[in-house]
C-alpha cells in the first residue's frame, strides 16, 4: 500500500536530492584533495573510525614487530631528508619581496616561512648576555616581533642608543627599498661587526659567556659579508662578489651552515668560468657531503655543455650515444632523481614564483629556488635545455617505485608535499611527486552523483515508466522479507500473530 501511494514527484525529489548531496560531497572532496593531497573521508576513517572499530593496520603491526637497526637508520634518514634548510640565495624582504607585494598585492612569503626566519635570527644574532648592553637587549626583543613595522622601530631605537650591527642588518633586510640602500646599511653594519668580533675574539677564552658572545659575533660578521657579496652580485659587480665569497670561505672554513659555496657557484656560472665551477664541485660534490639541487644540476649542466651543441635525438637513436653523451645523460638522470621537480621549471612547463626564505631539499621549494637563479645559465649553454627535454623523463623508468627504493639516492621522502605547502604561498600550485591517483571516494561520489542525476532526469521525463521500474525494483528487494513473514505467520498461532502485528 505504501509503494502504491508514492507518486513520480516523490521519486524525482528523492533522486534529485541524492544527486545534490553527492555533488556537494564531490566538490568538497575535490577541494580537500587539491589543497591537502588526500581524501577527507579516507583520512577521517583511518584516523578516527578505525581505532573505534578496533582495526589495526597490518603494515604497522609488521613494522613494529621488526623494528631493528635498519628501521632506525631509515627513520633517521627520513628525518634528515625532510629537514627545512635556509635558502642560501634568499632575497631581501624590503628591496625584493615587498616590492613584489606592492606591485601584485600578493604575499610571496608564508607565515610558516617567516616564523622559521625569526627563529634563525634569534639563533644567529642573539646570546644570553644581550641584556648587558641596552641596544642588544632591544634587538633581542625586536627579532621576536611579528609586526615588521615594530621590528624596524625597535632597530631605530637601538641605533639611537649606540651603533649596533644587528640593528643595521634588520634595517638593510626589511626597511631598505633598493639593493643600493641595503648595501650602504650592510657596510655600516660591517664596521660595527668587525669591531665587536675583534673584541670578543680576545675575550672568548675567559668564560662561557664570552664564548657565546664570540659565537654570536662570528655569525653576525659572516652574515654581513655574505649579504654584501650578494649585493655586489645583484648590482652587476660579479667578480667582486666572487672574491668576497672566496675570502669568506677561507676565513671561516668551518661555517658550512650558510652554504656559501652555492652562492659562489651561481656567480661563477654568471662569469662563465666553468673551470672554477668544476673545481668547486670537485670539493663539494662528495659522497660524504649533503647534496642539493644546485650541486646535482650544476654537475649535469657542465657535462651537458660538452655535448649539447651537437646533440640530436634522431642521430643518437641511429648511431647510439657516445661516451660523453652517456655521461651527460647519466648526470641528468642523477639530478632528476635527487629533485624531480626542477625540469618542469627549467623547461618552462610550470610558472615560477619568488623563492621562499627556506627550502626543503628534494622538494618543490628547492626546485623553485634553484630555477629562479639558474635558468639563465641553462639558457646560455646552447642545446642544454634540448638535451634535458629529451632525457629527463627516462629517470622515472629507472625508478618505478620512488617511495620504496631509490637508484643513486635514498628513496624519495614522503614528507615533501606537506612541508612545501607550508613553505610556498597559496596561489602557487605545489608540484607533487610521485603523482597521486584520485582517491576512491572522489571517484565513488562522482559516479553516485552522475547516477542519481540521470535517475532524476529520467523520472522527470518518463514518470510512469520509471514509477513501474521503481515499484518492481522495490518489490523484488522486499520479496525475501514478505516470504519470511508468510512463513512466520503460518508457524505461529493466530492469536500470537495478531498481537505481534498489533505491536
Amino acid at each position: 500500500m505504501f509503494l502504491n501511494t508514492l507518486t513520480p514527484k516523490f521519486y524525482v525529489a528523492l533522486t534529485g536530492t541524492s544527486s545534490l548531496i553527492s555533488g556537494l560531497i564531490l566538490i568538497f572532496e575535490w577541494w580537500y584533495f587539491r589543497k591537502y593531497g588526500t581524501s577527507f573521508i579516507e583520512q577521517v576513517s583511518v584516523s578516527h573510525l578505525r581505532p573505534l572499530l578496533g582495526g589495526v593496520d597490518n603494515s604497522t603491526a609488521s613494522s613494529s614487530s621488526s623494528s631493528s637497526n635498519g628501521d632506525a637508520d631509515s627513520s633517521r634518514q627520513s628525518v634528515s631528508e625532510c629537514k627545512v634548510w635556509r635558502n642560501p640565495l634568499n632575497l631581501f624582504r624590503g628591496a625584493e619581496y615587498n616590492r613584489y607585494t606592492w606591485v601584485t598585492g600578493r604575499e610571496p612569503l608564508t607565515y610558516y616561512d617567516m616564523n622559521l626566519s625569526a627563529q634563525d635570527h634569534q639563533t644567529f644574532f642573539t646570546c644570553d648576555s644581550d641584556h648587558l648592553r641596552p641596544a642588544d637587549a632591544i634587538m633581542q626583543k625586536a627579532w621576536r616581533e611579528r609586526n615588521p613595522q615594530a621590528r624596524i622601530t625597535a632597530a631605530h631605537e637601538a641605533l639611537d642608543l649606540e651603533d649596533c650591527a644587528t640593528a643595521y642588518i634588520l634595517l638593510a633586510e626589511e626597511e631598505a627599498t633598493t639593493i643600493v640602500e641595503a648595501e650602504k646599511l650592510f657596510k655600516q653594519a660591517l664596521k660595527v661587526g668587525e669591531t665587536c668580533y675583534r673584541r670578543s675574539q680576545q675575550l672568548q677564552h675567559h668564560g662561557s659567556q664570552y664564548e657565546a658572545q664570540h659565537r654570536r659575533d662570528t655569525n653576525v660578521l659572516v652574515y654581513i659579508k655574505r649579504r654584501l657579496a650578494m649585493c655586489s652580485r645583484k648590482l652587476g659587480r660579479t667578480r667582486e662578489a666572487v672574491k668576497m665569497m672566496r675570502d669568506l670561505m677561507k676565513e671561516f672554513p668551518l661555517l658550512s651552515m650558510f652554504n656559501i659555496h652555492e652562492n659562489l657557484l651561481e656567480s661563477l656560472l654568471e662569469l662563465q668560468n666553468y673551470a672554477d665551477v668544476q673545481a668547486v664541485l670537485a670539493k663539494y660534490d662528495d659522497i660524504s657531503l649533503p647534496k642539493s639541487a644546485t650541486i646535482c644540476y650544476t654537475a649535469a649542466l657542465l657535462k651537458a655543455r660538452a655535448v649539447s651543441d651537437k646533440f640530436s635525438p634522431e642521430a643518437a637513436s641511429r648511431r647510439g650515444l657516445s661516451t660523453a653523451e652517456m655521461n651527460a645523460v647519466e648526470a641528468i638522470h642523477r639530478a632528476v632523481e635527487f629533485n624531480p621537480h626542477v625540469p618542469k621549471y627549467l623547461l618552462e612547463m610550470k610558472s615560477l614564483i619568488l623563492p621562499p626564505e627556506h627550502i626543503l631539499k628534494r622538494g618543490d621549494s628547492e626546485a623553485i629556488a634553484y630555477t629562479f637563479f639558474h635558468l639563465q645559465h641553462w639558457k646560455r649553454v646552447e642545446g642544454a635545455l634540448n638535451l634535458l627535454h629529451c632525457t629527463w623523463e627516462g629517470t622515472f623508468r629507472m625508478i618505478p617505485y620512488p617511495l620504496e627504493k631509490g637508484h643513486l639516492f635514498y628513496p624519495y621522502p614522503v614528507c615533501t608535499e606537506t612541508a612545501d605547502r607550508e613553505l610556498l604561498p597559496m596561489f602557487h600550485e605545489v608540484s607533487v611527486y610521485p603523482k597521486k591517483e584520485l582517491p576512491f571516494f572522489i571517484l565513488f561520489t562522482a559516479g553516485l552523483c552522475s547516477f542519481t542525476a540521470m535517475l532524476a532526469l529520467l523520472t522527470h521525463q518518463f514518470p510512469e515508466l520509471m514509477g513501474v521500474f521503481a515499484k518492481a525494483f522495490l518489490s523484488t528487494l522486499f520479496a525475501p522479507l514478505n516470504f519470511i513473514m508468510e512463513k512466520v505467520e503460518s508457524i505461529l498461532p493466530s492469536s500470537l500473530w495478531h498481537q505481534l502485528t498489533r505491536i
